[in-house]
């Protein structure tokens, strides 16, 4: 499959978003089969190409743990068209990164999802309107208190922007959970951490704490606030579609993983 959905060296710690433009930048190969479709095969489940197996950057097999991850994917390859535009693939790509980047370096992706728990953008509150700061307490403080008992802490809230360190103890318990986690599910929960700004609420969606619609909209409260006033801006609501599609590929591989 050569190198269709290659990422860039340490892929898996770069934003998602950003990632999916520098793909899309590049020369588009054409399609080149006619029919994609899941296969059971030793380890896992394959995606089939005319009967060939897709491989990762690396050359290996791709392989997803169940069938229906299998059958998503397989989904998103049938609907490339002319040419395989690997922004259009966030399953595909969310995958490839787990097999090649993360199982190697599984400790460093844990590591940098719980720095993002130690400046959560549910511990930064606005200092004002008032509408606003209740906005966010209604719909921050449930999932802030649910993880907070979870892990044994308690998290300091900030107004403003200045930085507040979160306890250790807190840390380190929300670290010991990734280690539980494969591959594939942390791959998924650095792609929903980083596209919500909240290590909490990606682990609250995994833990099925709350719903991905209820996190999406805790994740663009402010966005909203400022949208019923100001009205919306067409770019910025059609990155924030795209953005929404890459958070349901997450979401899909850290339910059914």
């Amino acid at each position: 499959m050569r190198d269709l959905l290659s990422d860039p060296e340490g892929a898996a710690a770069n934003d998602p978003e950003q990632r999916a433009r520098e793909l899309s930048k590049r020369e588009l190969p054409k399609r080149f089969y006619k029919k994609a479709e899941a296969a059971k095969v030793d380890g896992g489940f394959a995606i089939h190409l005319d009967g060939r197996a897709v491989k990762t950057p690396a050359k290996a097999t791709l392989l997803l743990p169940t069938l229906k991850l299998a059958e998503a994917v397989a989904v998103e390859w049938e609907a490339q068209e002319k040419e395989i535009d690997p922004g259009k693939m966030p399953l595909t790509r969310i995958s490839n990164s787990a097999q090649d980047a993360v199982t190697s370096k599984f400790a460093d992706v844990a590591d940098e999802i719980t720095r993002f728990v130690g400046n959560d953008a549910l511990c930064y509150r606005a200092d004002g309107p008032e509408t606003l700061v209740t906005r966010q307490r209604e719909l921050w403080d449930p999932v802030l208190n649910w993880a907070g008992y979870a892990l044994g802490g308690v998290f300091v809230l900030i107004e403003g922007i200045i930085h507040k360190e979160q306890p250790e103890a807190l840390l380190s318990s929300f670290r010991a959970r990734l280690d539980a986690l494969s591959p594939l599910q942390l791959s998924a929960l650095h792609t929903a951490t980083t596209l919500t700004g909240s290590a909490v609420l990606a682990y609250a969606v995994f833990e099925k704490r709350v719903t991905a619609d209820e996190a999406w909209k805790a994740a663009f409260v402010e966005e909203d606030w400022n949208i019923e006033r100001w009205g919306e801006d067409a770019e910025a609501t059609n990155l924030r579609a795209y953005k929404r599609k890459e958070f349901d590929a997450a979401v899909l591989i850290l339910s059914e993983a």
